[in-house]
């Protein structure tokens, strides 16, 4: 008699029936018992074994049919994967009574319905990944049609979590074999429970699927899902064979699908929204100053070929068990850790040396697909060399893969507090010259991190939504190079107390800088304050777009205003010097530096401007003392390039501009990876005795790779792109190489461009074959030791093969 295919929807496999496939389709062999016993066995024998197999088992345990399982987890094929159809004993009548599972289609191609109603069909893979929370079908193809009043189908699904080793973690990797539901005990992380109440009811419905439910349930809705953390788990099926689980759940919004529950930990509005954060496979990165913001495309490639398999890698090299696999603010607090390198070999070994040998420049990356591949290619050593936006990067790619809606997060003029004082202190000696060795806060000219969007029911009301992440390995939290996931709304209400690495966030975004003078007797006075000195203009790109947003009212309230003030001071109350705020200084002249345009650019003298201004009735004077220092972009300076003393004599209410030069031949030779300055200003009126200090972080700007596309592109065929630069140095560049890749367009490809004289111009043309259809991005980035931070980037609109 033909067979018949079913679909069976939801978090169910087929099992205890004969013949249960382990892969899409494709049927696996039977085990046999010995030959002479079958040929013994009589035909009443027979049809009682295929009709009723588990009471035969208890009537006969002479028989083998210990090939019938408990449900279909998709096993390697070899000892723990069902079996096919006994075969066909020539009498009609009892072939036509035996009910047997031929095979079992997850539907897991790119085209099937899984992928699509899922958001899952950009995943370089055949295999079935789904969404936790959502609903997906099963084809089963059966030996007859299926009798709802005569047949029972039992189904049943767990996880199991495959180590890289292709070993199981555990008995959870085990399918077992039992001949009643009511004799099987689940482990904990089964979907399958005892009881009435608790087994889930299947019911067909009248277009030949299998929906699941509770009583309560069914027929409530129009799709039917059991709600719980438990019960609800993310399947996917690997190419061995085995199921994984996912570590976060449904992430679409209502207009993805049908069947969503928005309690879920990491479940958000609005289908832009998740475009953007969970399957935008590039973006925008941030960095410079705030008043010369730089703007680089990175390439997440969280779908491209082999990073999902590449993330798992990363989970199961962290070691995290299975149960903590569930929960989003444990894995993304594993992921900040295994992101960085120094206590758990994680991703990346970060370098703020500018000495690069024996790996690849930070600044020379430009996507996270090669990171990823390589670090599993190579079994889970390090890669060298990363930087903050290159440990951003590759963060938002692996949260994103693994399904939490996650963009990389800028902060200029970003603070680094080493003693959770909560303020940026500086101190000076009794001569007002700084005492090296105590200031170890830092002001970086920017910092990146990550954003994640999660609930957080650890957490006071109210306190879900964005969460500050960052694998940059600065501090230890709990013994561990890792920070966050930090509240958004804690850090903005200065409720530091509350976990995770929120103080540190805090003093990132809103500490105010504390200058400190030593006293006579070895104590130190607050001698000056500056309340705007940190956090400004944090920045992530916008939804839809390639502009920037500006998220600074995300992190803290507007600067100076009654709310950040009693923030500021809350936060304060928790830290190391709850006291810093007991005595204010009252002020009456200001300092401040101007910068005209997009400010000075690499190659030529840099000039700024100093602005001094009297506020008071009566005249000033005082002594400006500045200096310049070359500067990682971290806030660890270099070298001094230039010092200067500036007398200035102000009248009442009298503002004076004072123009400043740093000429290009004292910095040519000075300049690290990110062409940064520090210009620090101190000095006392001495009418007063008020000090006046201030530093201001500027960089050398840079010229772009200019990428022009020639002619149209079509998938499949070879298409070019030309890319022209200028050198912008009175000196020759060293050693020039492009690395050119694009999502969908090419891998990376470096291209030696060799030396290039002063202010010469460059051309190279790019060749390379689309493999899918669409907008895409093609990025370039140019790597050399005298020149950094030049890239371009150019739309590529391809076209499906003609």
């Amino acid at each position: 008699m033909p067979g018949e295919r079913l679909s069976i929807r939801d978090n169910a496999a087929v099992g205890r029936f004969h013949g249960v496939s382990a892969s899409n389709g494709q049927a696996v062999p039977e085990r046999h018992t010995e030959s002479k016993m079958k040929k013994e066995e009589s035909g009443c024998r027979r049809w009682f074994r295929r009709a009723c197999p588990c009471c035969f088992r208890r009537q006969n345990s002479s028989y083998d049919v210990s090939g019938d399982v408990d449900g279909v987890a998709a096993g390697d094929g070899e000892n723990e994967g069902p079996t096919t159809p006994l075969t066909p004993t020539g009498d009609t009548e009892l072939d036509e009574l035996t009910l047997a599972v031929r095979s079992v289609d997850l539907l897991s191609r790119k085209s099937d319905r899984n992928k699509k109603e899922h958001h899952t069909d950009q995943y370089n893979s055949d295999q079935l990944i789904i969404r936790r929370g959502q609903t997906f079908q099963i084809e089963l193809d059966l030996s007859r049609p299926f009798n709802p009043n005569t047949d029972k189908l039992h189904l049943e699904m767990k996880t199991v979590i495959e180590l890289t080793s292709g070993a199981e973690r555990g008995s959870e990797g085990e399918i077992r074999r039992n001949s009643s539901l009511k004799q099987y005990k689940p482990l904990h992380d089964t979907v399958y429970m005892e009881g009435e109440k608790e087994l889930k009811e299947y019911v067909l419905n009248d277009t030949g699927r299998i929906y699941y439910g509770t009583e309560k349930q069914i027929g409530a809705h129009d799709t039917v899902y059991m709600e719980g953390e438990k019960e609800l788990k993310e399947y996917v099926l690997n190419d061995t064979g085995r199921i994984y689980y996912g570590t976060e759940k449904q992430i679409g919004a209502r207009t993805w699908n049908f069947g969503q529950s928005s309690d879920d930990t990491v479940y958000m509005e609005g289908e832009k929204e998740l475009k953007e954060y969970v399957l935008n496979d590039t973006g925008r990165i941030y960095y410079g100053t705030e008043k010369q913001i730089g703007a680089r495309t990175w390439n997440f490639g969280q779908f491209d070929e082999g990073i999902l398999e590449a993330c798992l890698f990363v989970l199961d090299n962290s070691e995290v068990p299975p149960s903590g696999r569930g929960d989003p603010v444990n894995v993304v607090r594993v992921i900040s850790a295994m992101i960085n390198s120094p206590d758990d070999l994680g991703v990346l070994e970060g370098n703020w040396s500018g000495n690069y040998a024996g790996g690849t420049s930070p600044t020379a990356w430009s996507g996270s697909v090669e990171i990823l591949r390589q670090y599993h290619r190579e079994g889970g050593t390090p890669v060298k060399y990363g930087q903050c936006w290159v440990f951003s990067g590759v963060t938002t790619t692996v949260l994103r893969c693994l399904g939490i809606p996650t963009r990389s997060v800028t902060n200029f003029q970003s603070a680094h507090d080493t003693d959770v004082s909560l303020t940026t202190d500086v101190y000076f000696d009794e001569n007002m010259e700084p005492i090296h060795h105590l200031n170890s806060d830092s002001v970086w000219n920017f910092h990146v991190w990550n954003d994640c969007w999660m609930a957080r029911p650890d957490l006071p009301p109210g306190m879900g939504g964005w969460q500050a992440v960052d694998s940059t390995p600065q501090e230890t939290s709990h013994g561990t190079f890792r920070c966050g996931p930090a509240s958004l709304a804690a850090i903005r209400s200065g409720q530091v107390y509350l976990k995770f690495d929120t103080p540190f966030v805090f003093a990132e975004v809103n500490s105010d800088k504390i200058y400190w003078q030593r006293n006579l007797d070895c104590t130190f006075s607050q001698i000056h304050s500056e309340k705007k000195a940190v956090g400004h203009c944090i920045s992530t790109k916008a939804v839809g777009s390639d502009e920037r947003v500006d998220i600074t009212h995300l992190y803290k309230y507007p600067e100076g205003s009654e709310e950040e003030r009693i923030a500021v001071e809350t936060a304060c109350r928790y830290g190391s010097k709850p006291d810093v705020y007991s005595s204010p200084i009252a002020e009456d002249v200001r300092v401040e530096v101007m910068m005209e345009g997009e400010g000075p650019r690499m190659g030529g003298d840099a000039q700024l401007k100093i602005v001094v201004k009297n506020t008071s009735s009566q005249p000033r004077r005082t002594t400006l003392h500045s200096q310049v220092a070359v500067m990682y972009y971290t806030g660890v300076l270099k070298d001094t390039v230039k010092k200067d003393t500036l007398n200035v004599e102000l009248n009442p209410q009298e503002e004076k501009i004072i123009e400043w030069v740093l000429p290009y031949t004292q910095y040519q030779n000075q300049l690290v990876d990110q062409a940064a300055l520090m210009l620090t200003l101190s000095g006392r009126v001495s009418e007063t005795q008020q000090v006046l200090a201030n530093q201001t972080s500027f960089r050398l700007r840079t010229p772009d790779l200019n990428i022009e596309p020639i002619g149209e592109a079509y998938v499949g065929k070879e298409t070019s792109a030309k890319i022209t630069f200028t050198n912008p140095l009175p000196c020759t560049l060293r050693n020039v190489v492009i690395r050119v890749e694009g999502l969908g367009l090419r891998d990376l490809h470096p291209i030696r461009v060799g030396d290039v004289s002063k202010h010469a111009n460059v051309t190279v043309t790019e060749h390379f074959i689309p493999t899918i259809a669409g907008k895409r991005k093609l990025v370039a980035s140019l790597d050399c030791r005298q020149l950094t931070q030049v890239h371009g980037v150019a739309d590529i609109d391809v076209h499906e093969s003609q």
